[in-house]
């Protein structure tokens, strides 16, 4: 049956319908805020895929474009491959209801998101997250605590909740009544302080959605049965668990991986055929034990590394030699390539989504190459991976980046992961951050970031590591990428394996980044400490001017015929925003300075008292008219302009096709210029 329950988040209230529509699917919810509307359904299989070892979570977030009430851009105008904010919500949501599955529950699931209506200022992106969560209450799928999702922002007056308007932050929060789950955003140098207590100021306006899931929980008692499938009762010997200990002590990760899979196969060998999936099961299992122990009795990671060490670093800039800008970033096993790229409109990228036609003028290109970790498989494209990290590290340079005014190019950054041994996504902040300056680009500041690690055993046992491992990333329970500057945070995400962590956990997890952080900027500082002072050779030099919005129909000229000739004329490209906003970019700065001087002179004519170049068109007994170069602007040099002491003749001193200097004397009073010879001499 149908029913519709309703909850306050922070001051709006919201809308969440069951039992009335997708009532096939296990789970499904259709919540209301204002005019935006989302449903969320939810369906997991009842039969577990033979040989299956991982969890096969898959989100999936639609924007219909009918839901604004426009169309589709380009030729095709059915919606089809995601975008890449769907993408990124995408893993934002999946994140934190990972873990919140029972441990061992590996059936197929998704959860499917759609807008069907939308309202600006009513936020899509926070209904799909908190109907994922709905819907899997409501669903027998054995899910028990409600997650719930939200934005902050942060206004002249303080944090905002779900509201974003003029805001110099942008974080989202997932959290459950008593623990957080995942943060994700980005914020203009917040300190450590003021983020904490931007997350619990947002915690707290979420305890009307508790309270409602409570509610809903009562009315949808029922979950599934299922468990977990039966295995032997299978053991490691002593000996097999000291071969596996040696492999921690191996601080390569080549040789590493190559003494794991020597010592399993071994192991391995003692055991029947239809045994092997369980004791390779156990090995791993065996590893991450001791990994642990290690780390929260012996305070020693792989390598015998302390919990707050750096692993080396090195960087370099300049790497390549042709792109504008670049820089080769190395830590420990983690390398990044970055290069940097500066142009004009031709550059932006275009992004076309339910909110809307837009064009970014900075953004950043993460690639993963499978032989970064030693895979020998073709690259296919960008994953969903890929895109996330990508964006993270956008994000934190982002926040940096000068305004349009002083430095008015669009910017490509491209990030290359050469070699990948725990935060790829952070080295390229770094690797960004160094390819940027070396470009000439004048960041606010230089940008670093730093990954942390978890592993908890209780409140009162748990250690935080600095500059996690691959391998401490696999068999840890948090990742947590902090970025920022030597002042505050630029961009931050924190995934966790568990059910939440503590305020204090959080707390000093966040300091311990920025102890990390300042060393790494020093490091970095040591070889770029700024912006170089010119671009390099083969980089665009641009000119700008503002003209009047209605003299952009003036400059394009009839089918864009004026603004073509310009462009031919001096071997440049001109970019006119609609604002009037006018951006000149070519390779040699005096064919620049001359095209914007033209530029100028044909919109505003030309200044008063100043001297030009100018063509004699016609003779008269009166004396010459001229038409000033690189114009359509005519005047006339009075006979008594054409030098001192009296001129019988115009002939005997001009003659058509005569190139002169004049100078601008003013209007008549018929608005024609008045022009000077001899006051020009």
């Amino acid at each position: 049956m149908s029913k519709t329950y309703e909850f306050f988040y922070g001051e709006e209230k919201i809308l969440v319908e069951t039992g009335k529509l997708a009532k096939q699917a296990h789970g499904s919810v259709f919540l209301t805020w204002g005019k935006t509307q989302v449903l969320v359904s939810v369906c997991s299989s009842y039969e577990r895929k033979e040989g299956q070892d991982f969890f096969p979570l898959t989100v999936d977030y639609k924007e219909k474009f009918f839901a604004s009430g426009k169309f589709l851009g380009g030729f095709i105008k059915r919606e089809s491959r995601p975008n890449e904010r769907e993408i990124l919500l995408m893993r934002i949501i999946d994140r934190p209801l990972r873990p919140m599955f029972p441990e061992g529950y590996d059936f197929d699931t998704i959860i499917n998101a759609q807008v069907f209506s939308y309202e600006e200022g009513k936020d899509p992106e926070i209904l799909a997250g908190l109907g994922a969560s709905l819907a899997l209450l409501v669903s027998d799928i054995p899910f028990e605590k409600a997650v719930a999702f939200s934005k902050i922002g942060r206004d002249e007056k303080g944090f905002t909740f779900n509201s974003l308007e003029n805001s110099s932050m942008e974080v989202v929060l997932a959290c459950t009544e008593d623990a957080f789950l995942m943060v994700e955003g980005q914020a203009e140098e917040i300190s450590e302080k003021d983020m904490l207590e931007a997350l619990i100021f947002s915690k707290n306006h979420m305890k009307d959605f508790f309270r409602m899931c409570k509610e809903i929980q009562k009315d949808f008692p029922f979950k599934r049965q299922w468990a977990l499938p039966e295995n032997k009762d299978l053991v490691l010997t002593e000996s097999q668990k000291q071969k596996i200990a040696t492999i921690l002590v191996e601080s390569e990760k080549k040789k590493r991986s190559l003494l794991t899979q020597k010592i399993f196969q071994e192991i391995l060998m003692d055991f029947s055929e239809e045994d092997k999936k369980q004791v390779k099961n156990l090995l791993e299992d065996e590893l991450s034990f001791l990994l642990r122990e290690n780390i929260l009795k012996k305070k020693l990671r792989i390598g015998n590394r302390a919990l707050d060490e750096i692993r080396s670093i090195e960087t370099e800039v300049s790497y390549l030699e042709r792109p504008h800008g670049s820089a080769l970033f190395t830590r420990g096993e983690t390398q990044v390539l970055s290069a940097v790229t500066l142009g004009g409109k031709e550059g932006e990228q275009m992004v076309d989504t339910m909110l809307g036609l837009s064009f970014q003028k900075f953004y950043l290109h993460y690639t993963f190459m499978p032989f970064s970790v030693g895979e020998a498989r073709m690259y296919r494209g960008a994953s969903r991976r890929e895109v996330g990290h990508g964006n993270l590290a956008e994000r934190a340079l982002k926040m940096m980046m000068p305004s349009q005014e002083e430095f008015p190019y669009t910017v490509r950054v491209t990030c290359d992961v050469l070699e990948s041994n725990g935060s790829s996504s952070m080295a390229t902040v770094c690797a960004g951050s160094l390819a940027l300056m070396d470009a000439g680009v004048p960041l606010k500041k230089p940008v670093a970031g730093i990954a942390m690690g978890l592993v908890y055993d209780s409140e009162d046992q748990y250690a935080i590591l600095t500059d996690i491992l691959g391998d401490e990333d696999h068999l840890g329970d948090m990742d947590f990428k902090v970025a920022g500057t030597a002042q505050g945070i630029t961009a931050l995400q924190m995934d966790l394996k568990l059910e939440g962590i503590s305020l204090e956990i959080l707390e000093k997890s966040l300091e311990q980044a920025r102890v990390a952080r300042l060393k790494i900027l020093s490091i970095m500082e040591k070889t770029l400490s700024k912006q170089r002072s010119s671009l390099k050779e083969g980089a665009p030099l641009i000119h700008t001017l503002n003209i009047d919005p209605a003299q952009i129909g003036l400059l394009i000229g009839p089918g864009g015929k004026t603004i073509k000739a310009l462009q031919e004329k001096y071997s440049v490209n001109i970019d006119i925003e609609e604002q009037g906003f006018v951006r000149i970019f070519g390779l040699q700065a005096e064919a620049l300075a001359d095209c914007k001087a033209e530029i100028e002179l044909s919109l505003n004519g030309p200044t008063i008292n100043e001297c030009y170049q100018a063509i004699v068109v016609s003779l008269k007994p009166y004396g010459a008219f001229v038409d000033i170069l690189n114009s359509q602007i005519s005047g006339l040099v009075h006979v008594s302009e054409i030098q001192d002491g009296r001129v019988e003749k115009v002939e005997d001193f001009l003659k058509e096709n005569d190139i002169v200097t004049v100078k601008v004397l003013g209007k008549d009073d018929q608005g024609k210029y008045k022009l000077s010879i001899k006051a020009a001499k």
